[in-house]
């Protein structure tokens, strides 16, 4: 979205409050829509134009933050203006610096019927790192019905309801990866995360829920902290319950090795066809290292890799959107 700066109402002309208010919403970037079948030079223009930081749009906004707008009477309608000029601000420095988005995450398939789940993701704030939705969690999502034929036919029937499996999401954070689960798969899927990250992620669930139950799905919710039984939701206290469990980013701290393992092996099923599948994006030697510690204490506690895999994926993190991210994702079961 493009407008020339100078068609906009200028300050010097004492537009009123509705005039400036009707610019600043035409000046809203509007997230990308992933699509599969997008190019993906398509989705990084459509990234770049959309958020960029532009010198001239940064100026015009900053003035009307900066400025008191005195002309104008209503103290409400100039405190309005002010938050909107900061929303457009915010939007061209970066995800970190944006307010609330919604997106909307298409999912195509031979196997079922195309969807499209919509997604808040509310400003973060500190290490609140799961309310924002991580581009493995829609890679893995996009795999979904290949690794129901190739790695769980033993569990998952596609094209028909799969209702007696309950399947686990570890970190759900916004929801996306467990949704398209239960739609995909129609199966039951929980969704889990810290307590603090909850409020959100059922949001998600209650807004896409007519979309998951119409093609046969069912989803729920529960706080659920690795490695503590404090605050926990009372479903969890039952243990080895779930017959498939779900991660995807889920290493990103010294600790989450030990925590990540512990989680699974605590509520993996003890059946011999039980799985867990985890993908974890391959940013740095740090997260490659991440990886090699799970995969030794996982072997220790007899949870064995039947599979390994890679995959090119992305995430919209940043303003750097030029290279691609190999996430390195496996297929575990007790031996």
């Amino acid at each position: 979205m493009s407008f020339p700066i100078e068609d906009f109402p200028q300050l010097w002309q004492k537009p009123s409050s509705q005039e400036l208010l009707a610019s600043l919403k035409r000046l809203q970037s509007d997230p990308p829509i992933w699509n599969p079948s997008t190019p993906r030079k398509l989705i990084l223009e459509t990234y770049q134009n959309a958020a960029q930081f532009r010198r001239e749009v940064a100026t015009y906004l900053t003035s009307i933050i900066g400025s008191s707008l005195g002309w104008i009477q209503d103290e409400d309608e100039k405190e309005a203006l002010w938050d909107e000029a900061s929303r457009r601000l915010a939007e061209r420095c970066g995800r970190a610096a944006m307010g609330e988005i919604t997106r909307r995450w298409p999912l195509e398939g031979q196997t079922f019927s195309s969807f499209e789940l919509v997604i808040r993701e509310p400003p973060i704030t500190g290490d609140s790192l799961g309310l924002k939705t991580w581009g493995s969690s829609y890679l893995l999502a996009q795999s979904l019905d290949k690794i129901a034929i190739e790695s769980l036919p033993h569990l998952v029937n596609l094209g028909y309801p799969n209702l007696s499996l309950d399947v686990l999401e570890l970190g759900s954070g916004t929801g996306l990866l467990g949704m398209a689960a239960a739609a995909i798969w129609q199966t039951n899927v929980i969704l889990t995360d810290l307590p603090t990250i909850l409020a959100n992620l059922d949001f998600n669930l209650e807004k896409n829920q007519p979309t998951i139950e119409a093609l046969g799905g069912r989803v729920s919710s529960g706080a659920l902290t690795w490695g503590s039984d404090d605050g926990n939701a009372g479903r969890f206290a039952k243990k080895n319950q779930f017959k498939v469990i779900l991660a995807a980013d889920p290493l990103y701290d010294d600790d989450h090795p030990e925590l990540l393992s512990s989680a699974i092996l605590t509520h993996l099923s003890e059946d011999s066809d039980a799985r867990a599948i985890v993908m974890v994006p391959q940013r740095d030697l740090i997260t490659k290292r991440l990886v090699a510690r799970f995969l030794s204490i996982m072997a220790a506690s007899d949870l064995v890799a039947f599979e390994q895999h890679t995959l090119i994926g992305q995430d919209d993190w940043g303003e750097d959107e030029s290279s691609d991210i190999e996430c390195w994702w496996a297929v575990f079961g007790r031996q």
